[in-house]
């Protein structure tokens, strides 16, 4: 099997399974992402040479805070009061953990174990709250779906419009292959699909679609040159090898993991 049939076939494999799971239900949705959430968290801290079991169990945790209410179908309104609690939870046990650490690697150790959480755990903890901020509170799939639409056809064409038309650099120390080129065209097609999100997915209007749409074009870009800028430091080419021909879970969810908190904020003090 050729590289391109190989990177074409895994690829559908992985978009197929996130769809099914979006739209198939509330528990398959938050299921998948927690799994995911795991997977992106066991290859970040194998780039940044983290060995330590905390994240997974304060990532478990906060995870658990921020989604029982969804879980339980009770209204999300106590959000910030669940997902409160859950930090305050995780500052607790992180500081705990710096006991299991040898001394000399404490700031290190504890460093880490922050950056993780705040880096992995938090955006998908949010991401899975993002179908039920609409005004009646209930899952919503269309809304991540939406989201998702957005980061893919932002990626798609900021990679098309860079690799034929890029000649300017955007951060070439990072990410030498980015052209301000392709992120403007990237930014453009992500704007015209928000339109045609709006006809379609009604429980946002037009301007929060837009809004959206930007918060995708300006942060997801963020996101991916963020995680090129660890993968330069790990000196690594992928976060892993686990989808052939794409490289790992974070490589695919650098994007939306970064954007994914500016969406709840915004999503949040509208509704």
């Amino acid at each position: 099997m050729n590289n391109f049939l190989k990177r074409a076939l895994s690829g559908l494999v992985f978009v197929s399974v996130l769809i099914f799971s979006i739209l198939y239900s509330k528990i398959s949705f938050i299921v998948l992402f927690y799994l995911l959430m795991m997977l992106c968290l066991y290859e970040f801290k194998k780039m940044i040479q983290l060995k330590s079991v905390f994240p997974y169990i304060i990532g478990s945790l906060l995870f658990v805070f921020g989604n029982i209410l969804n879980v339980e179908d009770v209204p999300s309104k106590m959000i910030f009061e669940y997902v409160g609690g859950g930090l305050f939870l995780t500052i607790f046990i992180t500081f705990a953990s710096i006991l299991f650490a040898k001394k000399e690697e404490v700031i290190s150790h504890l460093g880490k174990i922050f950056l993780s959480i705040i880096y992995i755990v938090v955006p998908f903890t949010l991401i899975v709250q993002i179908p039920f901020l609409n005004t009646s509170f209930n899952y919503v799939n269309t809304i991540i779906l939406g989201v998702f639409l957005l980061i893919w056809t932002n990626d798609s064409f900021a990679f098309l419009v860079g690799k034929n038309f890029g000649k300017h650099k955007l951060l070439e120390r990072i990410s030498p292959n980015k052209t301000i080129e392709g992120f403007i065209g990237g930014m453009i097609f992500t704007f015209i699909l928000s339109y045609f999100l709006a006809q379609r997915f009604i429980t946002l209007s037009l301007i929060q679609w837009v809004v959206i749409a930007g918060i995708v074009s300006i942060f997801g870009v963020l996101g991916d040159l963020i995680e090129s800028m660890f993968k330069r430091q790990a000196c690594v080419k992928d976060s892993s090898n686990f989808i052939p021909g794409h490289g790992g879970f974070l490589d695919r969810f650098d994007s939306v993991i970064f954007a994914a908190p500016f969406i709840f904020i915004y999503l949040y003090f509208v509704q």
